[in-house]
């Protein structure tokens, strides 16, 4: 289900899975760089009824595919219709606008037994009815691949090649950015993981490279973003125990190095960690997930910003009281920074709680709330964030669905140029083979 908004304020994205943040962007609920280690070949064949309700594929349902020897291809196509109230993300100039949506993707995956290769391509055009400044086509180039040198020793790589756009209105996005933000992402990642009987370690080092375009302002003056140009180099590790198939323990750390451009005036740099240890849940399939806790700093060359540090935690959990019924949660707490025209550390607290529920086997219902707190260094401003967004996905077979979705967004900043709220509904059709 896709939704190609220019304007996703708050911690939670609402944009097509293509797009990611940018380094200066919350990512609270994206995967960090502490590792999954359950080992994959000692895990039980799951059921289909076993899969999360959005990720399981009914029979009937399942997309076809192309096979060539040893690989599948999985074509797909979404097209749909986005009406946004507020296309600006804007307290004083409110302005509605509808939005046409085109995304062609191609996924293509190994058959091997052992070893593996996950491939994706694909693209989102987003082209406005008014404001075609906000007109926007991101392109993306992902894959993740493992080899299995032994049964207790892999090595895990991704990568991401892509041309994205920082949506106006964004937290990231420069004051009075009226065309979104355009960047080039460059990153990937290579991790070791072996096991030890019960325990399991990973260590592994990842980098990503940004190079930024210019937006345009209110008075048409081009706002140049070079100061964000730059790389973020990442080393992290865990250690996972299981004390049982049903509780386990672990312990991860990640370190980074933000090397950034910034301006004569102004450093962008900065460096910091996160270290969290708590444990797993594995009861059967009616509680799973994590929860950690532990201490976060990040040291920025701005005097202005300073250190940014204290605890740190992180909790994602789901509960599945029935088969058809998913109910999760999500907490984090990280340390990241705005953009370079009005340049702050951020410390971004955020909850969110949804549910996913199977009406029948082709109709899904999702719901979902999200409540952030972002606390800004550098400058007097405290934002609220709260989002709720609704969604039903309709299978018409293994080569069509339509899904129609509701989502409102509201911050309320104690600077109150920062605070707006906005609805946008849609409607996607996709094709897929």
């Amino acid at each position: 289900m896709a939704l190609a908004s220019s304007a996703s304020a708050q911690v939670i994205p609402s944009t097509t899975d293509i797009v990611a943040a940018p380094w200066n962007a919350q990512k609270v609920f994206e995967p960090s760089g502490l590792l999954d280690l359950t080992p994959i070949d000692s895990r039980d064949e799951v059921q289909p009824e076993d899969v999360p309700v959005k990720q399981r594929q009914q029979p009937g349902y399942e997309p076809v595919g192309i096979r060539y020897g040893s690989w599948m291809f999985n074509p797909s196509l979404i097209s749909g219709t986005l009406y946004d109230s507020n296309v600006f993300s804007s307290n004083t100039d409110k302005r509605s606008d509808i939005a046409a949506i085109i995304s062609p993707s191609l996924r293509a995956h190994t058959l091997w037994e052992r070893h593996g290769i996950d491939i994706k391509l694909d693209a989102a055009s987003t082209i406005y009815r008014d404001n075609s400044s906000l007109d926007q086509t991101n392109a993306s180039l992902k894959g993740n691949a493992w080899y299995d040198i032994s049964h207790d020793l892999a090595v895990l790589t991704n990568f991401q090649i892509s041309h994205l756009n920082e949506g106006v209105g964004t937290l990231s996005s420069p004051t009075n950015a009226i065309s979104p933000t355009p960047y080039d992402l460059y990153s990937g990642d290579v991790s070791v993981r072996k096991e030890f009987n019960r325990l399991a370690a990973s260590v592994g080092v990842s980098v990503a490279s940004y190079d930024y375009g210019s937006t345009r302002a209110q008075d048409g003056s081009i706002i140049n973003q070079d100061g964000r140009d730059g790389q973020i180099y990442t080393l992290h590790g865990r250690l996972d125990y299981a004390f049982s198939p049903l509780l386990g323990w672990f312990a991860g750390v990640e370190g980074n190095q933000r090397s950034i451009r910034g301006t004569p005036t102004q450093s962008l740099d900065s460096q910091g960690y996160r270290a969290l240890s708590g444990v797993t849940f594995g009861m059967t399939n009616l509680v799973t997930g994590e929860v950690g806790a532990g201490y976060a700093q990040q040291d920025f060359s701005d005097p202005s910003i300073g250190v940014i540090e204290g605890p740190a935690y992180r909790a994602r959990l789901m509960w599945r009281p029935t088969k058809l019924l998913d109910v999760h949660f999500n907490a984090e707490q990280i340390v990241t920074e705005t953009s370079v025209t009005s340049s702050s550390g951020v410390q971004a607290n955020a909850l969110q709680l949804g549910a996913d529920y199977e009406l029948r086997r082709n109709v899904i219902l999702s719901v979902m709330g999200t409540y952030e707190v972002d606390k800004f260094f550098g400058q007097d401003r405290r934002d609220v964030v709260t989002t709720t967004d609704a969604r039903v996905k309709y299978l018409l077979n293994r080569f069509a669905a339509i899904s129609v979705y509701h989502r409102y967004s509201d911050r309320n900043s104690d600077v109150s140029t920062f605070s707006y709220d906005k609805h946008q509904v849609g409607i996607n059709v996709t094709a897929q083979f």
